[in-house]
């Protein structure tokens, strides 16, 4: 059956991946955030190790501090996680370095010694939590932390110029776009949400596991763009993504 305009464009714009580059992505299920809970938290240095030592892949969240690195939180702020105020992006690498983690002796980790403890073990998917106005300042900080790290790693993010920068500005990185209809990025619909994903320039795609099954998403698995489902966290969550996805990223609660 010939194939559409629309779907010639879709080829031309959003081409299927060179698998050796997106491979790694499909191989085993991501922990969110490390394996975290009553005996972790999340992002930790502990969290990440117990992931890698029960053979999973590992994914994080990233904010950029004062002095441009990268480190492994996933709000703006640490109050939730340390119980002090601040923003991360106003808060230099030293003040982050004394911040002790909720109960724990660890501090906030940079990105860098996170990719170093992982040493190649596991695949890493880091998720940049973007602030308007500061993505390319936090795509920096990630590339500045993953250019040279010899492991399976790759980029997404839930703003479409994440993927759009480092297709630019870091090619070499896997890059990739997540949609969530409940994301404030999530204007478009139709023919104007592929229009976006053209724009954004993804790898792969990270899709809600609330928003599956998708005929969007089903379309784009089918020719060859790798879907993975976030974020997993019951049986049923499951066995959805099992039908509709081509790996899981996965919350184990009160691991």
């Amino acid at each position: 059956m010939p194939l559409s305009l629309f779907g010639l464009f879709d080829r031309w714009r959003f081409p299927v991946p060179d698998a050796r580059r997106v491979g790694f992505l499909t191989r085993t299920p991501f922990a969110n955030r490390g394996l975290h809970g009553s005996r972790h938290p999340e992002n930790s240095r502990a969290a990440i190790e117990a992931a890698v030592a029960m053979g999973y892949g590992v994914k994080v969240d990233v904010q950029f501090s004062l002095d441009g690195l990268a480190y492994v939180i996933a709000d703006p702020t640490i109050e939730r996680m340390t119980g002090e105020s601040g923003q991360v992006r106003h808060l230099s690498s030293k003040h982050l370095g004394e911040v002790r983690l909720r109960g724990s002796e660890e501090t906030i980790p940079q990105l860098k010694e996170i990719l170093g403890l992982v040493a190649g073990r596991t695949p890493v998917l880091v998720e940049l939590r973007t602030i308007e106005g500061h993505v390319s300042q936090l795509c920096v900080a990630v590339r500045h932390a993953i250019e040279g790290y010899r492991g399976e790693a790759a980029v997404m993010s839930l703003h479409p110029e994440v993927p759009r920068w480092f297709a630019s500005h870091g090619s070499r990185i896997t890059r990739g776009l997540m949609l969530s209809d409940d994301s404030v990025y999530a204007r478009e619909a139709g023919a104007e949400q592929i229009k976006a994903i053209w724009r954004s320039r993804p790898e792969f795609l990270a899709v809600d596991i609330r928003d599956l099954p998708s005929r969007f998403a089903q379309r784009q698995r089918k020719r060859g763009i790798p879907i993975l489902a976030w974020t997993v966290g019951s049986a049923e969550q499951q066995a959805i993504a099992a039908d509709c996805a081509d790996q899981i990223i996965f919350e184990a609660p009160g691991w």
